[in-house]
């Protein structure tokens, strides 16, 4: 579970460096979305991986 939020959150960082570039400016606003959705389900996973142990 966290390997996947772990891949999710790459994604969107990547999705949000190329909305944020300009390269893509008209999904900007999605990147942006994706990446605090992303940032927030791998902080929940990290802290419930960590909770485990």
């Amino acid at each position: 579970m966290l390997y996947y939020a772990l891949v999710f959150f790459v994604i969107a960082l990547i999705a949000a460096a190329l909305g944020f570039g300009g390269i893509a400016a008209g999904a900007a606003s999605i990147a942006k979305i994706l990446f605090f959705i992303f940032l927030v389900i791998f902080l929940v996973t990290l802290v419930m991986g960590l909770m485990r142990r």
